[in-house]
């Protein structure tokens, strides 16, 4: 997540006798890449429940999704440099119990204004334990053990978002106890204190030779921009596009002149921004960010959307809104466990294969939604889904591994903690873009079935128009089989 990943030291103990993580500990570790993107993607299955038991509006719920993606993605690079200064197993700590003790404060909010608070804080701590398992992973382990924990890393995020909507169906179903859809959040509790105390017990402390300054600047500038663009996306439409939303969204502009005018200063007075002006000058970097914005936008909106269409006009359950994601899922952990042989075999071709299959799954279901909806049910759904969630994985398993590899070693760090930023970022724009068309759509003729045929067919057209991007990609790898 930092560009010091490749010269760090273990805390109190010589570099020659560090040892590989034990299975225990890795596991434990895997948990802060896991349980942050399970919390984005769980949340979404319930929120037609949280909507009506806390009276949130349209925007609101869109917020529970932004609000915890934009905390994280403004501070994930922060977190990182805060772990190579003040060592990565006190930040994992830190981070892993704020965000098990904000967990608990969502399950328990009394009104949709706690929960926003809450999840800002929640995202905030996530933000400071995922970087620290990149990093910790790096300095801690060499060869075949750091292949495989990297590899391990992303089933754990394809796990997660594969399987979230999933659990959380089969949460909000159950009912436990009369919980509802709080349990979507209570459930990370539990696994949050034992994940504590065994990384209190296992990890090891990692620091940094040397680590750099912290851009609070820049993540403060970062995160104005996010919000002036996600606020008015999110609450316009249903406050009828008051004078306010439309002064935010020009105000981006500035904001963004503002915010690189001080990354540039920063690296050239030889400061570490948040966002290195040279890093997102190489080519490969240039791509790779398109690549990630195009698939995190359309793939964290339709999850949004989704969740909303099978729970209105289709009139399924959570449970079943959750079970129609269930082939998506299969497909997600299929390339997840696979992803890693595949990629060495076929390099940035594999991304190539994965929008076009991509593709095909969302056209598939534009068509089941233009002529079957709303008489749908997850048995008719399961085609589509399992051919866009094959697709899905492998473009998201590869993307960051490709990338980072055309990137130049000394530069690889900072390039993933782009990536990684860039990631949360869309997925949280994604629902208050692709929600906000989706939401309009649905309130005219077009209806709920309409308007998710017209996101799929978007997500098609995004997935066609990005096959030679990624072949400019393609290109570049060196050794790869096409």
């Amino acid at each position: 997540m930092t560009e010091q990943l490749a010269t760090t030291t273990v805390a109190a103990r010589p570099r020659a006798t560090a040892s590989p993580l034990g299975p225990v500990a890795l596991t434990t570790l895997l948990f802060g890449a896991f349980l942050p993107m399970l919390s984005f993607f769980i949340i979404n299955v319930a929120l037609p429940a949280i909507g009506s038991d806390l009276r949130a509006t349209s925007g609101e719920l869109q917020l529970v999704v932004g609000s915890y993606g934009i905390a994280n993605a403004t501070l994930l690079v922060v977190g990182g440099r805060l772990g190579d200064g003040f060592g990565r197993k006190r930040l994992f700590l830190i981070g892993l119990t704020g965000f098990t003790v904000m967990s608990l404060i969502c399950a328990i909010a009394p009104t949709i204004g706690v929960l926003l608070a809450a999840r800002v804080v929640q995202g905030a701590a996530a933000a400071a334990m995922t970087p620290q398992v990149l990093a910790s992973i790096t300095s801690l382990l060499t060869g075949e053990h750091r292949a495989r924990a990297m590899a391990m890393f992303g089933v754990a995020g394809g796990a997660a978002a594969a399987l979230g909507q999933i659990l959380g169906g089969i949460l909000v179903e159950a009912n436990v106890f009369g919980l509802g859809w709080r349990a979507v959040f209570l459930v990370n509790v539990p696994v949050g204190i034992l994940a504590v105390a065994a990384a209190i017990r296992l990890l090891p402390e990692t620091k940094a030779d040397r680590a750099n300054r912290v851009d609070l600047v820049g993540a403060a500038l970062l995160a104005l921009t996010l919000v002036l663009v996600l606020l008015p996306l999110t609450e316009g439409r249903p406050l009828g596009w008051p004078l306010w939303t439309w002064l935010c969204l020009a105000a981006t502009i500035p904001s963004v002149a503002v915010l690189g005018l001080h990354q540039h200063r920063a690296e050239q007075s030889g400061q570490a921004p948040l966002i290195p002006p040279t890093v997102l000058r190489l080519r490969a970097m240039r791509i790779g960010l398109l690549l990630a914005v195009a698939f995190f936008t359309t793939f964290g909106g339709f999850m949004f959307v989704f969740a909303l269409a099978t729970q209105g006009e289709a009139h399924m359950s959570p449970l079943e809104g959750g079970l129609s994601l269930l082939p998506m899922a299969v497909g997600f952990l299929i390339t997840s466990i696979y992803g890693p042989r595949l990629q060495q075999r076929y390099g940035a071709g594999l991304i190539l294969r994965g929008w076009i299959i991509q593709a095909v799954g969302y056209a598939v279901l534009a068509l089941v939604a233009l002529t079957l909806w709303p008489d749908v049910n997850p048995w008719k759904l399961a085609v589509p889904m399992l051919i866009a969630g094959f697709g899905s994985g492998l473009v998201m398993v590869p993307l960051m591994g490709v990338v980072v590899s055309q990137v130049p070693p000394a530069q690889a760090g900072l390039g993933s903690g782009i990536l990684l930023t860039s990631q949360q970022t869309c997925l949280a724009l994604g629902a208050a873009t692709v929600g906000t068309a989706y939401l309009a759509l649905a309130g005219t003729s077009w209806g709920q079935g309409g308007a998710l045929a017209a996101v799929a067919l978007a997500i098609t057209a995004v997935s066609l128009l990005m096959t030679p991007v990624t072949h400019q990609l393609r290109s570049r790898s060196s050794g790869v089989g096409g």
